[in-house]
Parts: C-alpha cells; sequence; structure tokens
C-alpha cells in the first residue's frame, strides 16, 4: 500500500530568519552538486579545477561558495527588493551570511581566516553584480575567471557556469515572488 503523498506548498509569510535558514540550506545544497561531479552541470573537475590526487582546488572551492552565496542572494534581492521593507531583507541576508559563516567553522575553517574570506565575499558580490548588470554572459565570464584563478576556459564552460547562475537566481525568485517577508 502507498503512503498518501502531500503535495508542496510555499508558505504564505516567512520570518528575516526562516529565510536565512532556507537560503543557507539552498547555498550548501547547489554548493555541493556544483563541487561534485554531475551529469548535467559544470563541476570543478570538468573546469579543470583538481589537484594531482583528484581533490577540489581550495581555492576554488571557496570560490565557487561564493559565488553561490551571491546567486542566493541576488535571488532573494530580485524577490524581495521594492515589496519588502529594506531591513527585513537585510536581516535575512544577513542572516543567510551568518549561518554560512558559522557552518564553515564547525567544519573545519579556522575562524580567524572568517575576516579575510568576508572580505573577499564582499569584493566579489560587487563584482558579480557589476558584471550582472552588464549581461548573463559577462557574469559568467567574471565568475570562471574567480573559479579558475584567469586560466582559459571553453565558451561552453563558460556558458554553463553562467546557466548555474540563473539556475539558482531565477527560480528562487520566482518562489519568493508569492511568499511575503515579515517581522
Amino acid at each position: 500500500m502507498t503512503e498518501p503523498t502531500q503535495e508542496f506548498r510555499a508558505p504564505d509569510n516567512i520570518t528575516p530568519e526562516e529565510l536565512a535558514d532556507d537560503l543557507a540550506r539552498l547555498v550548501w545544497e547547489s554548493f555541493s552538486d556544483f563541487v561534485a561531479a554531475g551529469e548535467t552541470e559544470p563541476a570543478l573537475a570538468d573546469l579543470g579545477l583538481m589537484d594531482e590526487n583528484g581533490n577540489p582546488d581550495q581555492r576554488a572551492v571557496e570560490e565557487a561558495l561564493i559565488f553561490l552565496m551571491w546567486a542566493h542572494t541576488r535571488g532573494a534581492q530580485m524577490a524581495f527588493v521594492g515589496r519588502a521593507p529594506d531591513e527585513l531583507l537585510k536581516r535575512a541576508l544577513d542572516g543567510l551570511h551568518a549561518a554560512v559563516f558559522e557552518d564553515m567553522v564547525e567544519n573545519g575553517t579556522p575562524e580567524t581566516q572568517l575576516p579575510v574570506f568576508e572580505q573577499r565575499v564582499g569584493a566579489r558580490y560587487q563584482e558579480y553584480h557589476t558584471a550582472s548588470a552588464q549581461s548573463d554572459g559577462r557574469l559568467g565570464k567574471v565568475a570562471v575567471q574567480h573559479l579558475t584563478g584567469g586560466e582559459a576556459v571553453s565558451d561552453e564552460l563558460t556558458w554553463a557556469v553562467t546557466e548555474r547562475a540563473l539556475a539558482v537566481a531565477r527560480p528562487l525568485k520566482d518562489y519568493l515572488d508569492d511568499i511575503q517577508l515579515i517581522p
């Protein structure tokens, strides 16, 4: 006998803390997918970002995390800017970043490295924001430049990375469009 299934129903409202938790979970899920080899999405191995032992390049791993944090941040901004009070969105995004940084420390990143990492996050966010305002293609090129440390990759892989950002931000925005951010 099969168990009855419940249809997923998005909430009508979400608090900044709930949104932060949801976004942090989504960032880590996307990150795991990006770092691991996938059937349809580019992984670090596809970009040639593995060391001689087959482990992901640490710099590239950090850059992938930053890129995916930005994509989720961007999706939330696109959904809520002008529709929710700025202070609620800021609280949610600050919570997202705090949760990711806390997870990093819990998984072995020395807490003393967080301030430098946070500075890199801020610098990359500015670059990604500027690039995305120009075009999706420019965003992909900037992301790949940081992921590879400037190494040349094919246009196909650059576009695949671009599509990854779009695959995160646009559906997230569409999902959040029907949800109210409440105190």
